[in-house]
Order: C-alpha cells, then sequence, then structure tokens
C-alpha cells in the first residue's frame, strides 16, 4: 500500500476519470475482485478492489489501462470464476452479480448494448422456434419472422458502429434464409453457416471467452445425443472453419475440446483429436509441451497397451510387457522425496497382502539412488524400478506423470484398465479382484 501511495504522491496530475466497480451479493459470499486484463495469450493482472460489508467496490483505472476485453474474478478456482467485460477507455464499467443472476450490468454503454443485443436476439430465435413447433409452413409468417431476424441484426448493427461490441455483434450475425426453408433446410443451412460471419484472427474476440463458448456450443450443443462419429464430425467443421494463417488459435480452441473430452474421459474423442490435428499442429507451432502432453494421455489412455520399459534388478534384467505370473499388475509412480509417496506406500502393501493376483510394480522417479535403496527394502514383495532424472526421465515423460504418486491398473496383457486418481480410488478398484 505504501508503494500506491507514493506513486500517487510522485505523480498528482494523474487523472482517475474511470473505474471498474460492482456490487456482490449475498455480500457475505465474495471478499475480493481481481481485475485482469485479456489476451490472446492468457490475461494480466491490473489490481483488486475488496468489497465492503455491502459487497461493493470500485477500482480506478487510469491511461495505462487501455481499451479492450477485461475479466474480473470473483473466487478460485479462477479460471471457473468470472466473465469478461468490454473496456472502452472512455466510460466507467458498473455492473450487480451474484449466482443466481449472473452479471448485469448498469454504466456502460458498450456492455449494456451487447446484453440487450443477446436478451433480444434469444427472443426472435424463440419465436423461429415457435415458429416451426406450431405449423412451420406457413410461407407469409416465415418470411414476417425472419425479416425480424434480420431488421433486429441490422439495428444492433448500427448502433455498435465504431464500438469495441461491433467485433461481438458482427461475429454473432446469423443466417438469414433467401426464402421459405422447412425445418430440416433449415436446420442444416445453420448448422453450415455458423461460423460464417466470425473473424477467427479478430484480436477482441481471440482475447475474449467468445471464440470458446462458440466452439463448444457447435460440438456439443448443435445435435442432441451424438455419437462418437458425430463428435469426430463437428470437431472435423470446426478445424476446417479456422484458416491455417490463424494457427495459434485454431490450436487452443482444439485444445480446449481436446481438455474437455480427456475431462469427460472419452478416450476415443480426445485422441482422434490428437491423431487428426492438434499433434500436428503442436509440432508446427514448435509447442513441445503440448506435443508431449498428448502423447502421454494417448500412450496411457484407458483401453491402450502401457508403455514397456526396462525393469532391472540384481537378480535379472526383464521389462513391463514381460512379466508373468498374475492376473493384474498395480503401476505405481513414486519418490522417496515424496511425502504423499511414503505415506501410502505401506497402504498399497496391506491392501495387497491377501491379494494373490496383483502384483505390484513400482517406478522410483529419483536424483539419485541412496534413499530409494533403503526405501525398498520396506517391500521386498514389490517389482521394483528406478528412474534416474526423476521428472526428466524418458519413462517418465512416456507416460505423462507430472505428481506423485500416480497409479495404473494393468490387467495380465498389461492393457490399462483404469487410472485411480487417490489411494482410495484404489481401494475401491481392488475390492473385488
Amino acid at each position: 500500500m505504501k508503494k500506491i501511495i507514493f506513486s500517487l504522491l510522485l505523480l498528482p496530475c494523474l487523472a482517475f476519470s474511470q473505474s471498474v466497480k460492482g456490487t456482490f451479493s449475498p455480500a457475505e459470499d465474495f471478499s475480493y475482485a481481481f481485475l485482469y486484463q485479456a489476451t490472446p495469450e492468457g490475461a494480466n493482472y491490473v489490481n483488486r478492489g475488496k468489497l465492503d460489508s455491502e459487497g461493493h467496490f470500485e477500482i480506478p483505472v487510469d491511461s495505462t489501462v487501455t481499451p479492450g476485453i477485461y475479466k474480473i474474478v470473483y473466487a478460485i478456482p479462477p479460471e471457473e470464476n468470472n466473465f469478461d467485460f468490454i473496456y472502452n477507455g472512455k466510460e466507467t464499467v458498473a455492473f450487480n452479480f451474484s449466482y443466481e443472476k449472473g452479471v448485469e450490468f448498469t454504466e456502460s454503454e458498450e456492455n449494456k448494448l451487447w446484453s440487450s443485443y443477446l436478451k433480444s436476439m434469444d427472443m426472435v430465435n424463440q419465436t423461429i422456434s415457435n415458429y416451426y413447433t406450431k405449423d412451420g409452413k406457413d410461407n407469409k409468417g416465415f418470411s414476417s419472422v425472419f425479416k425480424v431476424l434480420k431488421d433486429t441484426q441490422l439495428a444492433y448493427e448500427e448502433s455498435a458502429n465504431g464500438k469495441l461490441v461491433s467485433a461481438f455483434i458482427t461475429a454473432n450475425r446469423p443466417y438469414l434464409p433467401a426464402h421459405y426453408e422447412d425445418v430440416s433446410t433449415y436446420s442444416n443451412n445453420l448448422k453450415q453457416h455458423y461460423f460464417s460471419s466470425i473473424d477467427f484472427s479478430n484480436y477482441i474476440l481471440q482475447s475474449s471467452s467468445f471464440l470458446v463458448d462458440r466452439v463448444n456450443a457447435y460440438v456439443f450443443n448443435m445435435i442432441e445425443s451424438p455419437t462418437t462419429d458425430t463428435y469426430k464430425s463437428l470437431i472435423d467443421d470446426v478445424a476446417a472453419a479456422i484458416n491455417d494463417n490463424d494457427i495459434a488459435i485454431k490450436t487452443y480452441l482444439l485444445e480446449v475440446l481436446w481438455q474437455r473430452f480427456v475431462s469427460e474421459e472419452n478416450h476415443a474423442v480426445a485422441n482422434y483429436i490428437t491423431d487428426k490435428h492438434l499433434l500436428e499442429l503442436a509440432t508446427k507451432t514448435n509447442n513441445k509441451v503440448l506435443a508431449e502432453t498428448l502423447t502421454s494421455y494417448k500412450n496411457t489412455a484407458i483401453g491402450a497397451k502401457a508403455p514397456n520399459f526396462e525393469i532391472a534388478s540384481s537378480e535379472r534384467t526383464t521389462s513391463l510387457h514381460n512379466l508373468e505370473g498374475s492376473e493384474y499388475y498395480l503401476l505405481i509412480f513414486w519418490s522417496s522425496a515424496c511425502g504423499h509417496c511414503l505415506n501410502e506406500l505401506p497402504k498399497v502393501k496391506t491392501l495387497v497382502a491377501d491379494k494373490k493376483n496383483v502384483k505390484v510394480v513400482a517406478f522410483g522417479l529419483e536424483e539419485e539412488p541412496t534413499q530409494w535403496t533403503k526405501e525398498i527394502k520396506n517391500y521386498p514383495d514389490f517389482i521394483h524400478n528406478i528412474g534416474l532424472g526423476k521428472w526428466e526421465n524418458p519413462i517418465v515423460k512416456t507416460y505423462g506423470i507430472t505428481a506423485t504418486p500416480m497409479y495404473f491398473l494393468l490387467n495380465s496383457s498389461k492393457i490399462i484398465m483404469a487410472k485411480p486418481y487417490e489411494f482410495k480410488d484404489v481401494e475401491v478398484l481392488l475390492k473385488d479382484l
């Protein structure tokens, strides 16, 4: 705080003519509002405002806060508890927020215009839906409904002229039939023209959540009860809609889709995105981290054969794939320097003590072998292997290990059956084996 006050004293002529302010309710559910400037690459912290007892906050902004897309983060995790808004450098932005109603802008013509536009278009789209639901064959009614859609769009485009919000309203321009179309034809054309008005190279759109929301809506909401093949087709449509000149945003949006399918444990579609699009894009953009992440996920997807590695001991040298004599194998990546590992390994030992059909393969991530050599003496029935170099060990990278302990349950053929996240998940898995 002293540094902030000192800066103000040095710059007495610095003007704060605008601000970002709001009210969160109920006030007791929130404490701070964090202001970030959004960019296509991420978000840069600007300032924060502490909420008073009634949920109010205000963050003054000066000329260093340039026009663009900004975010308010109001809770943890930040990636799930935020919203975008437009700041044009000319007007104060004010809003009310609650989990029930979301954000409602009370000051800022840019943001109020966008909110008004979305509400108006929702109403018109509902009218179109009602038209097709009731009859959908009245040509006069068809012309009337779509004239309202066209007039509404044009009116808002005119109102947005010269404003930052124009990028969003233009990108959201709907498909307008030239003549009567039955519901099937209209639906097909709506899908075909879904991305027609979007300029994926637009900096404002790239900085906002608009493109992510648009792509997610297309893949997950366009078709009811999609199959794996349907998802693949929709993903191909997304990739085809984005010009290769916009390779950075294309890579990002396909990665967002990949992450969604990973989170839903849809391994087939996630790996399809990798094979058909994303791995090549990661290579072209020299994104080595993404390429390694994609490859390790594919290597360790449920149903895949676990990547092989050599297992060396004082008695003999073999490999994971050559292990025999057990119906199941519990592969554990651990480290003698990991407190969680040292807490869980004894529990694993107890858990498998009476499981004659389960063999534990313990892969130690180590910088040097001294402590590991001591620890493995506590687990004489485990099959041990050491991975020197720890996180840089090639096998660790192949499996995509980013934390320890990490578990994989394999069958006798070394096919990955499950990837339990915590020890309690291991307990559940092994209970009935």
